[in-house]
């Protein structure tokens, strides 16, 4: 058993990615960023001069271009490391026949997966399919993509991002069973009580997905395999792909610094998931009305969750505002937005008209309008009413999790890049009547790194209970700590249930 060593965490966002290397030891975990790159959609035509769209997608070549860039960094300046682990946004995938990539992936911000959503509840009622996946319903599932994707008449095989490139790096094709668990492909239920954790074959021939299309389930922890002689070579280092929470989400929920059981998260990106750790999953038909999701965990876990719209409205209007050419100060903005003291609307950052890439703005107000509200007067109020709202719906979406679930919460953790929003988290607080706890902001690396770390020994972690790895980041990251302002001007502000108790 190795008491200290590295491990290389390579983590693909869906505006970013980095990797990271995590050195392991008895005293905890040091985290080096190596690389960072940028990470967003293309656009390509389809069709012909006469017709056609434009399509998003996902240059998941260059991804990898950077990531074995990164990995060779990695090892020049690192000797020790003793595994690989990725982990990535989810639902996107790549299609393969005799092994090599049909195309660029689709992006899941593309319009044309709700194309898929008719044909799947045609086959199966969306009551059956809640019962058997226990999966949120969101028009870009995997499953919903299958659906309407054209390419799968000529493919073979799919594999989700992280299993793509993990596939490249050692030839081995397998899902990794908490991203295989955000598909709606994988059972929870196999409709009359049993749990499977398998994929389904009665949703698979809703999609229309022959048999043998998807690869063999695997668990965070297993070792994928060595890299193959090329790769090993283009990175200069020999370490196996060790197999982490892939779905981005479920690396970072590992890492919330939880010391109290009753807790709540929210990961806090691009998307904000909103959530509690369970030990089954739910579902009822409470859930199922309710849009919560059931999605695998590390260790068995289930994470019952909603997808919020996260920082994606704001990042959007920062680009909006951009085009002119003129950078915006960020935290100036940030800062002018906490001045902000007249009432800003608060809009639904889940409504579909938000999905897009695109003028975000001038959607927000497009959405006042509609809803009989004034639309933010400035880019300070913009903001405002961005952060406020995400506030409102963190409020709300936990309540009704709460609801379903009979759990309690006296704390809230908020992790990622989303935690370091000083605004956001002391609204969160204020709309919640719950102490947040901001941090780690990079979680989901360093529950790539704890997952490794414990399946190669590393730091004395063989065996460790996920309580375990939590205390280590609660050792290793000090959150900071929010206070709801019950006195606070809150508009809209909800009002707290018995659950949530401080």
């Amino acid at each position: 058993m190795h008491t200290s060593g590295s491990v290389a965490a390579v983590d693909l966002g869906a505006t970013s990615g980095r990797v990271v290397v995590g050195h392991v030891d008895h005293d905890g975990v040091r985290m080096e960023h190596l690389a960072r790159f940028t990470n967003g959609p293309v656009t390509l035509h389809e069709g012909d001069a006469h017709g056609g769209r434009d399509a998003l997608h996902w240059d998941v070549v260059e991804l990898y271009r950077q990531v074995t860039t990164g990995l060779r960094r990695a090892f020049a300046d690192h000797r020790d490391i003793a595994s690989i682990g990725i982990d990535s946004w989810a639902v996107d995938y790549g299609l393969l026949r005799d092994g090599r990539l049909l195309g660029l992936p689709t992006h899941y911000r593309d319009e044309r997966h709700a194309h898929g959503v008719a044909k799947v509840h045609a086959a199966m009622p969306a009551t059956e399919l809640y019962a058997r996946n226990g999966l949120q319903h969101l028009p870009f599932n995997t499953l919903f993509q299958f659906a309407a994707d054209p390419s799968l008449l000529l493919a073979q095989r799919a594999l989700l991002v992280p299993d793509l490139l993990g596939y490249w790096m050692t030839g081995v094709e397998a899902a990794e069973r908490t991203n295989a668990s955000t598909t709606g492909v994988l059972g929870f239920s196999d409709g009359h009580g049993a749990t499977t954790r398998e994929w389904d074959p009665a949703v698979r021939a809703a999609a229309g997905l022959p048999s043998g299309f998807l690869p063999a389930l695997r668990d965070p922890g297993d070792r994928l395999g060595p890299l193959l002689p090329s790769v090993a070579e283009l990175v200069g280092g020999r370490s196996p792909v060790t197999l982490v929470g892939s779905h981005d989400t479920a690396s970072a929920v590992v890492a919330v610094p939880a010391t109290d059981p009753d807790f709540a998260y929210v990961s806090s990106g691009t998307w904000s998931l909103v959530g509690v750790e369970l030990d089954a999953p739910v579902l009822s038909d409470a859930a199922r009305d309710a849009n919560c999701t059931n999605e695998g965990g590390v260790d068995g876990r289930v994470r019952f969750l909603k997808n919020v719209s996260g920082l994606w409205l704001l990042s959007e209007s920062v680009r909006t505002w951009e085009r002119d050419g003129t950078a915006v100060d960020l935290e100036a903005l940030l800062a002018s937005a906490a001045a902000v003291t007249v009432p800003v609307p608060v809009f639904d950052p889940a409504d579909e008209s938000f999905t897009a890439p695109g003028d975000m703005p001038a959607r927000i107000a497009a959405w006042c309008a509609g809803h009989g509200l004034s639309a933010p007067a400035n880019r300070a109020e913009f903001v405002r009413s961005i952060l406020e709202s995400l506030a409102t719906a963190y409020a709300d979406t936990l309540r009704t999790i709460l609801d379903v679930t009979g759990r309690e919460v006296r704390q809230l953790h908020v992790v990622g890049g989303g935690s370091q929003n000083r605004l956001l988290c002391q609204l969160t607080a204020d709309r919640t009547g719950l102490p947040v706890l901001a941090g780690p902001v990079e979680a989901t690396a360093l529950g790539n790194v704890l997952v490794q770390a414990r399946a190669v020994g590393l730091g004395g972690l063989r065996n460790a209970s996920l309580e375990a790895l939590r205390s280590i980041v609660a050792r290793t990251v000090e959150p900071v700590r929010y206070t709801p302002r019950l006195d606070a001007r809150t508009p809209h502000r909800t009002t707290p249930r018995g659950r949530m108790s401080v």
